[in-house]
């Protein structure tokens, strides 16, 4: 048993150290196979908090890659789940299974064709709960042998010995993914990873050069008086997608929705603002596209239109945490986006989709804006030039 205590003892190990869970399972796979498991496949399989993904297992094979299957929140991906094995042992409040091949029990699964496939002989699968109310609920950790007869009775004990070792690695290791991943999915990818770094504390942040995006959908506010508040929330969804595609794509960060407002910045740091700047333009010119295609396919469905207004400006804003001491937000604030928002309540009297101010234009080399003259912002002392992209820019 001295080797398999050295496995579990690896299994800690790593643990403390590993990134991914498919980290640990090409490690433990090579180590149980030169222990004389005879192993065909084996598989950790967990469920997940993610917004694309309700579960995911990782395979491994002796000779092959490291595989990953997810399975997604639709209704494919729970009919998936629902012919597992790991389903069947949740309904039956079980924590272990075993079937021998061939099987002549009643269960059967479609993961038995590809296990005789490999000629596996016998599969073992055993679960392990975690605490609390957190949704992940547990890890299952499954074997297939391809040896006659199977898995041993030594065999079966040491499986049984290792995996509380391995349950608190892929707990550890899942629970920093899932802070990691989920606060990215909140608060975007550079935000979270300054929060991760340690700037939690109200006041932390700096004054940073960004070029700002604030987009606005137009008569959102009249189909709540006509529409259920499901479809209009579907809808939101689609639009706010249209636009949060091209803003990701060209290097800026969504700090916050606001009803049916997006502010996103993209940050000169390292670079040269014109460039920020021209990610900013790309983002809107990709975004009314984009938009303009859904509305597209909506009017054809029958469904309303939603028409979608963008400013961009540039300046110098404060990027890091305000609010209680207890419940904080970390966004971008200052004069800068303070006047971004006061311009798009100039689109509708303008008729541009596509708005900018005078310091954005300057920090552009394409001579396509057009200045529709200056105006008074609310709140904001001097009145501001304002200009309009004049190609490609439906008008309202």
């Amino acid at each position: 048993m001295e080797g398999l205590q050295n496995v579990i003892d690896w299994l800690i190990a790593e643990g403390i150290s590993s990134r991914s869970i498919d980290q640990i399972m090409e490690g433990l796979g090579p180590r149980l196979l030169a222990l004389g498991y005879p192993i065909a496949r084996a598989s950790i399989a967990m469920p997940s908090i993610d917004p694309m993904h309700r579960g995911y297992s990782v395979v491994w094979s002796p000779g092959s890659a490291i595989s990953i299957d997810t399975q997604g929140h639709d209704d494919a991906g729970q009919a998936m789940f629902e012919r597992s094995p790991i389903y069947h042992l949740l309904t039956n409040d079980l924590l272990q299974g075993r079937w021998q091949f061939p099987t002549n029990g009643p269960e059967t699964f479609p993961l038995f064709d590809d296990l005789a496939a490999l000629g596996a002989t016998d599969y073992v699968i055993r679960l392990a709960e975690f605490p609390g109310d957190i949704a992940l609920g547990g890890v299952a950790f499954s074997l297939a042998a391809n040896a006659v007869g199977g898995f041993s009775d030594e065999q079966m004990t040491g499986i049984a010995r290792l995996l509380p070792a391995l349950a608190l690695a892929c707990y550890r290791v899942a629970t920093t993914r899932i802070a990691t991943d989920m606060l990215a999915v909140y608060t975007g990818t550079r935000t979270s990873g300054r929060i991760l770094s340690g700037q939690t504390r109200r006041g932390d942040g700096t004054s940073i050069y960004a070029a700002i995006l604030f987009a606005d959908l137009k008569d959102f506010t009249s189909l709540n008086e006509r529409w259920p508040p499901e479809r209009i929330v579907g809808w939101l969804n689609e639009h706010f997608e249209a636009i949060a595609g091209p803003v990701e794509d060209n290097s800026g960060e969504i700090l916050k929705f606001m009803g049916d407002s997006l502010l996103a910045i993209f940050p000169s740091e390292l670079e040269d603002p014109s460039i920020a700047c021209g990610h900013a333009l790309a983002s809107a010119l990709e975004a009314v596209k984009a938009n303009q295609r859904l509305n597209a396919s909506r009017a054809a469905r029958g469904e309303p239109m939603l028409h979608v207004d963008i400013v961009l400006h540039v300046g110098e804003v404060f990027y890091g945490n305000i609010g209680a001491s207890r419940r904080l937000d970390f966004t971008a604030i200052g004069r800068a986006v303070n006047e971004a928002a006061r311009m798009e309540k100039i689109a509708d009297v303008v008729k541009h989709n596509v708005l900018a101010s005078a310091p954005f234009v300057a920090k552009q080399s394409a001579g396509r804006f057009g200045s529709l003259g200056f105006f008074a912002l609310k709140g904001v002392a001097k009145p501001m030039e304002v200009f309009a992209w004049m190609e490609e820019a439906g008008n309202h």
